[in-house]
């Protein structure tokens, strides 16, 4: 595997980001793989770097890059009243939409200009915070984002500008909505909210709502790990992308 981290340039900074492909048989296409609200970590490097060897091309931005360098946290971010728990939070909760939309673009120009994946079709999926990220990317840039899921998206249905809701079948994209059945961050009322606006809308895609989970099943260090979800997590993105890039 080749892996580089890149200093992607935007109107607010430079943002760092992991960046792992195969070695053979390039150029392959571009996945943006973005990240859950404990943020950047070898627990995503190690996801990024299986999904790149199903034969993409992953960036895996720190969306936290605005707040500064020193935005990757210890292990008490998961702790409640830990301090680096309210370090991200503090990060966290001024995150919108809009601004990440700004990334996913200069994402996509470093990809035009770089040549290290295929041109064409790219595909993005967000874990946690940033589920309503990819599904936003792919109403906002219809004409690059042909395949996008949320993986526990959290307030999928909500007043925020661009939430996930208002944008449904808005782009060209086929959609996944992954869902846990156990999940404070997106219950299942608003789960079904969702599922009727998609149903509505048009959009090409799927809501599954996997039974008997919690938020945040695909990560192997959370203590909801369920390796059964996570291989089905792995086997709807990896046929999601084959599909459409």
């Amino acid at each position: 595997m080749i892996e580089t981290t890149e200093d992607i340039p935007t109107r607010d900074g430079a943002m760092e980001t992991f960046i792992v492909r195969p070695e053979r048989d390039g150029p392959h296409p571009a996945v943006l793989m973005l990240m859950d609200a404990p943020g950047i970590r070898e627990e995503l490097h190690d996801m990024a770097r299986r999904l790149a060897t199903a034969g993409y091309c992953v960036l895996l931005p720190n969306l936290y890059y605005r707040a500064g360098r020193d935005t990757k946290f210890g292990p008490g971010v998961m702790t409640q009243g830990d301090p680096e728990r309210d370090r991200m939070r503090a990060i966290r909760t001024k995150m919108t939409i809009p601004p990440v939309m700004e990334d996913v673009a200069a994402m996509i120009a470093f990809l035009d200009r770089s040549g290290i994946a295929s041109p064409g079709a790219i595909g993005v999926h967000g874990y946690c915070m940033s589920g309503p990220y990819a599904l936003a990317a792919a109403a906002r840039y219809p004409g690059r984002v042909a395949a996008a899921a949320s993986f526990y998206g959290t307030w999928i249905v909500s007043d925020a500008e661009e939430s996930p809701h208002l944008t449904l079948g808005k782009g060209r994209a086929e959609l996944y909505i992954s869902c846990a059945e156990h999940d404070e961050l997106a219950p299942l009322p608003m789960v079904d909210e969702l599922r009727r606006l998609f149903e509505a809308s048009g959009a090409a895609g799927e809501l599954e709502v996997h039974p008997a989970v919690h938020h945040g099943f695909a990560f192997p260090s959370r203590w909801c790990y369920d390796k059964p979800a996570a291989e089905r997590h792995w086997e709807r993105l990896i046929a999601l992308y084959r599909r459409r890039l």
